[in-house]
């Protein structure tokens, strides 16, 4: 069993991982996604699909904000009695496709916080839970890459070690947002998956702080900070 000084690092990092995602969150909506995630995860002790998805509708009926133009569409229709997967089919069919957003990757990162929730199976968690909204693959499959890189950071390792585990089995274009570029002159501001992580690998990899790295991001990509 676990001994009570590795218990204790893993509640601070793991506590960090929604502290983070809430000091970059600059208009709410991800973090709203992520704390309702958290709250299922912990009173559910697994990932529950039906239970997070309820637990969005809920929001949504409530008067959600920030929640993105894909999850809009689908928790739109669900709140009005339509088929969580046909109104993600629906949605995707609407924006022609354009569903590799970063909503997933924003509001998972609490699958990594989950003690009840193994290594090998946080990575199917996340693309059930991105499937919710997002129907373009790229969507789950960054959110995965995000909660393995939590999780291994949870566990202690290394940031070039983490980024090394949150690539394994992903997609190339997730991979590649996986390393680090070097400059910011190749980042996009924009809300694709795959870009928003490869900014992101970028900041944390360049300044040797978070409040540095977060600084130096929303100067890069003002107020919305994909």
């Amino acid at each position: 069993p676990p001994s009570p000084a590795s218990m204790a690092r893993w509640r601070d990092r793991s506590g960090g991982v929604l502290l983070g995602l809430a000091a970059g969150d600059r208009n709410g909506g991800p973090t709203e996604f992520a704390v309702r995630l958290a709250e299922s995860l912990a009173e559910r002790s697994a990932f529950d699909r039906d239970d997070a998805l309820g637990r969005y509708v809920a929001w949504w009926r409530e008067g959600a904000f920030d929640t993105g133009p894909v999850a809009a569409l689908v928790l739109e229709q669900v709140a009005c009695g339509v088929p969580v997967d046909k109104a993600v089919a629906q949605a995707d069919r609407e924006l022609g496709g354009q569903t590799a957003g970063c909503n997933p990757a924003h509001r998972a990162a609490p699958l990594a916080m989950a003690a009840s929730l193994d290594d090998d199976v946080l990575a199917d968690c996340a693309l059930r839970e991105a499937a919710l909204t997002h129907a373009h693959p790229l969507a789950g499959d960054v959110a995965a890459a995000v909660v393995g890189l939590c999780r291994a950071l949870v566990r202690g390792y290394g940031w070039g070690a983490a980024l090394s585990m949150a690539a394994h089995s992903r997609l190339p274009a997730t991979v590649r947002a996986l390393q680090p570029t070097g400059s910011s002159k190749r980042l996009s501001r924009g809300g694709f998956a795959p870009d928003v992580l490869q900014a992101a690998v970028h900041f944390v990899t360049a300044h040797a702080s978070f409040d540095a790295a977060l600084t130096a991001s929303l100067a890069f990509a003002g107020p919305a900070n994909y």
